[in-house]
Order: structure tokens, then sequence, then C-alpha cells
């Protein structure tokens, strides 16, 4: 996502109430949450919003923000990522963040358009669900933290994480903001 966007007005946040720049993109994150909720059965205490992760490759450092992490019972499940178009493109960068985001590797890590949503398992990487309703359920999301064991993963292994999202997002951020820049 480039950062020039028409900027619409403000808004307020459906799940902290706070107001935030109101954007197209903004618009489509707001009915992410409102379907996390009213569809899926999150409670807003659960979702977190516009996680920021700080990322150091190289001495060089940048910024990615996390849409939502899904925590029903407290553990992070799910991670979620916002991005207009294709979806496959986003796959990589949110397989990293699940495993940047917090001390152990998010069990989940979901990427959508606003329309369509692939469901990844973080430790293997594959597509498991597709579309909006293959998101899991609240209910859904606790009957299986049952089961997941939360894996630490070596240093070795963060560090090509944060290599990865950091070219994913951080550069191609960049190079999106150099080149509209260069339009003007």
């Amino acid at each position: 996502m480039c950062a020039h966007q028409l900027i619409l007005g403000e808004t307020v946040d459906f799940i902290t109430g706070e107001t935030i720049v109101d954007t197209v993109d903004e618009r489509a994150r707001q009915k992410i949450a409102r379907f996390l909720v009213e569809d899926k059965g999150y409670l807003k205490h659960e979702i977190e919003v516009r996680r920021q992760i700080t990322l150091v490759v190289d001495g060089k450092r940048g910024t990615f923000k996390e849409d939502f992490v899904i925590r029903p019972g407290g553990k992070a499940f799910m991670t979620v990522i916002f991005g207009p178009g294709s979806l496959v493109s986003r796959q990589r960068s949110a397989l990293a963040a699940a495993r940047l985001i917090e001390d152990y590797e998010v069990p989940f890590a979901v990427v959508t358009n606003g329309k369509g949503a692939h469901v990844l398992e973080t430790r293997s990487g594959k597509v498991v669900a597709e579309g909006m309703q293959g998101i899991p359920s609240r209910a859904e999301a606790l009957e299986r933290l049952q089961e997941i064991t939360f894996e630490i993963l070596p240093e070795e292994r963060l560090e090509r994480e944060r290599r990865i999202l950091y070219a994913f997002e951080v550069l191609a951020e960049r190079e999106c903001d150099e080149f509209t820049c260069s339009l003007k």
C-alpha cells in the first residue's frame, strides 16, 4: 500500500472507538473488522489493530503494520493482512509477519482484499481455506487452540523472516512512494 492515498476525512475505528483517517483502504479494513465480530463471533477486545513490527535489516530500519491480530482466550491465534488486489502476492509477507509478531509463531495468517481471503497455516505455509467464510470463527479458534503447540523459532529463521518482510513490505513501500513522488 502506498502512503499516498486520497484522504476522505475521519472515521471512527469499529474495534477501538478511536478517530482515524478515512481512506478507501481504511473503509475496507473497517468492513473486515465488522465481519470478524459480527459474522465470526470474535470479541472486540480479542482483536488488536494496527500492530506495528519494527524491522532492522543490515542496519536499516523500517516498520510494518499488521492490520489485525486475533487473540481468542488471550493467545494470538491468527493475523490478518488487508491489501487491495492479488492475495497470492501477499502470502509470503503474511507468513513472515505471523512468525515475527509474537515471541512464538502465530498458527494462522490470513490475507484478504476485503472480498476474497486465503487462510494460511503458518507452520507449513499452505493455504488451508479460501474465501471470507473460510476464516475460522471464534468457536473454531478456541477449539483449535486446545490442540496447538506454539513454536518458538530459532534466531536464524527469524532473521530470514525479517529480511523477507522488510523486502516485500518496507522496500516495496519506499519504491512506491518514490515512484508516486516522481510523478508530481
